[in-house]
């Protein structure tokens, strides 16, 4: 059974900064994509950013790729979803993501394995 540890919502000021962390376990493999889907009210669930574990490739969307950095520290098995210059439009519920197989970053159809998800308030 694949288990998420997520960490790292809150609410800050737009301009601000908040990191984001996931920890996946269960696999039985080393080798997997690991990321971050967000979704406001309303809306629907939509791909932030994503990393392989293994080598460390990433795919972002356009709106974050340059406040967002996704990392990955293999000793912890840890995703890291650093985001900074926040801005309103950022506010969702940020649910981490993982697969043994990337397909595609923006689509969360293609995922297998879902955290709880944490809430990211951004306020004006």
């Amino acid at each position: 059974e694949v288990q998420f540890v997520e960490s790292g919502g809150g609410l800050v000021q737009a301009g601000g900064s908040l990191r984001l962390s996931c920890t996946a376990s269960g696999f039985g493999f080393d080798d997997y994509y690991i990321g971050w889907f967000r979704q406001a009210p309303g809306k629907e669930r939509e791909g932030v950013s994503c990393i392989s574990s293994s080598d460390g490739t990433s795919y972002s969307a356009d709106s974050v790729k340059d406040r967002f950095t996704i990392s990955f520290d293999n000793a912890k098995n840890t995703a890291y979803l650093q985001m900074n210059s926040l801005k309103p439009e950022d506010t969702g519920v940020y649910y981490c993501a993982a697969d043994l197989d990337y397909l595609s970053y923006a689509d969360p159809d293609v995922w297998d394995y879902w955290g709880q998800g944490t809430q990211v308030t951004v306020s004006s």
